[in-house]
C-alpha cells in the first residue's frame, strides 16, 4: 500500500517521500508554485521560458551538453513542465542512481546561470512552439475558451506567453523571476520509488542548504468578471471544427470535485460512456471527444473538448448539452453509476505502477490540497459518490450563467451556434 510522509525544512522546503520497496526505479520531482497566474501582462510566459533555460547550464554543468550527458549517464528519463501554477522539473531512474538524481535536480534548481547567448537560441525554440500550438486547432480551441472565461486576467493568458512578450524577455528579468518565486516556502520536493529514506532526506538536506528563505509570493486572485452565455469564434481553414464547451466549476479545496470525478467518467470514461456512445456511435460525427474537469486554487472549469464534422456543427452542440442536461434531469441508473466507478479505480490503480507516476500524484496532494491521502482513501472517496450527489451537481453547474463556447473552423455562424447552446 502506498504511504507518503511529509518533512517540511527550516528553510521552508516541503519534502514528500514515498517509499515503493518493490520498484526498480526512483523519482526525483521539484515543483515550484509558479507559473502563468502568478505573471504580470508583461511577464506573460516568464514561468514556462525559464523553466527551458534551467536546462542551459549551472555553475558546477556550464552547458547543456553538460546536464544532458549526466542525466544521460545514468539512463535517465527527465523533463519538466509549467502550467498556470506550478513549474515542475523530474527525473526517473533506476533506483540506485537517487543520490546523482537528488544532486542533478537540486543543481537545475538552485544553479541554474541564464546566458544572453542561451536565451537567444532558446527564444527561438518557443516561439516555435507558439506556431506549433498555432497549427493545431483543438489547442487553439482551448486557449480560446479560457480567455473567453476569464478576459484579461492571468487566467485567461496562454501559459506560453506570446511571441511579442518572449521577445522582450532579458536574463535580467530570468534572474529577477527566478529570485522572486524559486523560494523554499513555495517548493517541495518529492521523491518515490525504491530509496533509503534516512539517507535520502539527509542529502536533500544538503543539497538544498542554500535555497532561499526569502517570503513566498503570492498571485492576483481570480475573478469572475462575465456572466451569461458566451460564443467566441476563430475563423481558421480547417476540415473539422474543433470545440470547447464548459462551464465554472469548483477550487481543489471543494468536496464536490469527488462527485465531478465520478459525473465526468458517466460522460466519457471508456467507449461504453454517454459522449462516445452519442457522438460517435450513434451520430457518427466526431473522431474525438473527451471531458475535463480543471480545478485550480480560486476557481474551476468543467469542459467538453470535441472535434467535429463542419456540417454538422448545431447537431453536435446541440448533442452535447443533451448530455449534459440529461444528467440533469436523470439520476444515473446503478448498474451505470457501479461501472463508472470501478473503470475508475481501475484506471487510477494501474496508472500508479510507475514512480513518476506517484511523485505526481503525491506532489499533487501535498501543493493543492495540503494532504496526502492515499490512493485508496481516494477509492472510499470514489465508492461513496451517489446518483443523487451528481444529479445535485449537474443541475448547479449546467445551467446557462456561465455557458462558454470557443470554437475554431470557417464559415461558422454565431446565430446557427447560440440556438443550439442552451442548458435550459
Amino acid at each position: 500500500m502506498l504511504k507518503a510522509t511529509k518533512h517540511v525544512l527550516p528553510s521552508g522546503l516541503k519534502v514528500v517521500l514515498v517509499p515503493m520497496p518493490s520498484s526498480p526505479t526512483v523519482t526525483v520531482k521539484v515543483s515550484v508554485e509558479t507559473g502563468s497566474k502568478y505573471e504580470s501582462r508583461k511577464e506573460a510566459g516568464l514561468s514556462h521560458f525559464l523553466e527551458h533555460m534551467c536546462f542551459k547550464g549551472t555553475k558546477k554543468r556550464p552547458t547543456p551538453q553538460h546536464v544532458a550527458r549526466d542525466f544521460d549517464d545514468i539512463g535517465a528519463v527527465y523533463n519538466a513542465y509549467t502550467n498556470t501554477e506550478i513549474t515542475s522539473y523530474y527525473a526517473k531512474a533506476a533506483s540506485k542512481n537517487t543520490k546523482e538524481l537528488v544532486d542533478i535536480i537540486s543543481d537545475i534548481y538552485l544553479n541554474t546561470v541564464f546566458k544572453d547567448e542561451d536565451l537567444k537560441i532558446e527564444r527561438g525554440v518557443i516561439i516555435e512552439e507558439i506556431h506549433m500550438y498555432e497549427d493545431r486547432p483543438e489547442w487553439i480551441a482551448a486557449e480560446l475558451f479560457d480567455k473567453t472565461m476569464h478576459g484579461d486576467q492571468p487566467a485567461g493568458r496562454s501559459v506560453a506567453g506570446t511571441k511579442e512578450s518572449v521577445s522582450a524577455f532579458t536574463t535580467k528579468d530570468f534572474y529577477s523571476y527566478h529570485q522572486k518565486h524559486y523560494v523554499a516556502r513555495a517548493t517541495t520536493l518529492t521523491v518515490a520509488g525504491n530509496f533509503d529514506q534516512k539517507k535520502t532526506l539527509k542529502q536533500i538536506r544538503e543539497a538544498f542548504k542554500d535555497v532561499s528563505h526569502s517570503k513566498k509570493y503570492g498571485k492576483e486572485r481570480t475573478t469572475i468578471s462575465h456572466r451569461g452565455k458566451q460564443i467566441a469564434i476563430r475563423n481558421k481553414d480547417t476540415d473539422q471544427v474543433h470545440l470547447v464547451l464548459g462551464v465554472r466549476s469548483f477550487p481543489f479545496n471543494d468536496k464536490r470535485n469527488t462527485t465531478l470525478a465520478v459525473l465526468r467518467g458517466v460522460l466519457s470514461r471508456g467507449f461504453s460512456s454517454r459522449l462516445w456512445q452519442k457522438m460517435r456511435e450513434e451520430l457518427g460525427i466526431c473522431y474525438y471527444v473527451h471531458s475535463s474537469n480543471g480545478p485550480s486554487t480560486d476557481h474551476g472549469e468543467f469542459a467538453i473538448a470535441s472535434g467535429v464534422n463542419p456540417q454538422r456543427v448545431d447537431v453536435a452542440i446541440g448533442a452535447l448539452c443533451g448530455e449534459l442536461k440529461r444528467l440533469k434531469d436523470e439520476p444515473v441508473g446503478e448498474e451505470e453509476l457501479n461501472r463508472v466507478k470501478s473503470s475508475m479505480i481501475s484506471v487510477s490503480n494501474m496508472s500508479l505502477e510507475a514512480s513518476d507516476e506517484v511523485a505526481s500524484y503525491f506532489a499533487g496532494r501535498s501543493i493543492f490540497y495540503h494532504d496526502l491521502k492515499t490512493p485508496s482513501q481516494i477509492e472510499k472517496e470514489i465508492k461513496q459518490v451517489t446518483a443523487k450527489e451528481i444529479q445535485k451537481v449537474a443541475k448547479e453547474i449546467f445551467t446557462n450563467k456561465d455557458l462558454t463556447l470557443s470554437i475554431v473552423g470557417k464559415n461558422l455562424k454565431k446565430e446557427i451556434l447560440g440556438k443550439a447552446l442552451n442548458l435550459q
